[in-house]
């Protein structure tokens, strides 16, 4: 699923493509990632002429010249693309923008999870969808005013998006590897120092991984991420045993934490027993 990082990257693709743009024709070749009808979507767009974009969370905005944002929400394996010709067009493009520069923009999307709709501001939009702060946005003092006084888990916290926004699996594993933060602790157990090294976390392991386009093998030698399951070489519960970047003797643990599933250090990170 495209994060943080990866939506970031996709805007600043779009960012040097279309600012400045109109907008010609919509093409749409599969409505069903429409979350606003063709009609109203084509009648909206063509003729207007992009002024910027933006991004939160996961959500990224292409401003129109009347203030009203086309959204963009890449769902589970959403992408963009840039083409001219027809015979160019990426494998499963489901809606083009045509622009007067003789680009199309395509919305890429194999499982038609992500979507696209017109809002009237990013602010209407925010509300609408109940999304907290953008997770590089929100400081470390609302992290604490947010999460200071609430008895869940912190890893379930941080994955809530009307708490901050953009937060994915893998991230808040990263961040509380990076934080030395257990998944299980209640959150209202942190102290104001720990809600510091959580907020200097986030913008660590985001900041990385946007600096690398969200290609996780570049990342450091000492981030959790290479310990995922996607990485074939090394993967908990095989003969393949993962080591803790800190601590080459402690064996990177495995659980589930709120459905999800979880990685982390039990030496680095503290059981809530030992730590709360």
């Amino acid at each position: 699923m495209p994060e943080l990082p990866e939506v970031e990257t996709y805007r600043r693709f779009l960012d040097d493509l279309v600012v400045d743009q109109t907008i010609t024709a919509l093409e749409v070749k599969d409505p069903k990632v429409l979350a606003t009808d063709e009609d109203t979507l084509r009648r909206a767009l063509t003729g207007r002429t992009i002024t910027r974009t933006s991004r939160l969370g996961k959500n990224c905005f292409l401003h129109l010249d009347d203030d009203r944002v086309l959204v963009l929400h890449f769902g589970m394996t959403g992408d963009v693309g840039a083409y001219r010709d027809e015979p160019d067009a990426p494998r499963f493009t489901r809606v083009a923008l045509h622009l007067a520069s003789g680009l199309r923009v395509a919305f890429v999307d194999a499982r038609k999870f992500g979507r696209i709709r017109l809002a009237e501001g990013v602010a209407q939009y925010q509300k609408a969808k109940k999304l907290g702060p953008d997770a590089l946005d929100i400081t470390a003092a609302q992290l604490q005013q947010a999460l200071g006084t609430r008895k869940p888990m912190i890893k379930p916290l941080l994955l809530d998006q009307s708490i901050t926004a953009g937060l994915g699996n893998w991230i808040v594993d990263e961040v509380l590897f990076q934080a030395r933060i257990h998944p299980e602790r209640r959150a209202h157990t942190l102290s104001t120092a720990e809600f510091e090294a959580l907020h200097a976390a986030i913008q660590l392991v985001l900041s990385t991984a946007i600096r690398h386009e969200a290609t996780y093998r570049y990342f450091p030698a000492s981030f959790l991420i290479h310990a995922r399951e996607w990485d074939d070489s090394a993967t908990p519960g095989t003969n393949n045993h993962i080591y803790c970047p800190r601590h080459p003797k402690t064996e990177i643990a495995k659980s589930y934490v709120g459905g999800r599933a979880t990685y982390y250090c039990p030496r680095c990170q503290p059981p809530p027993t030992a730590a709360a």
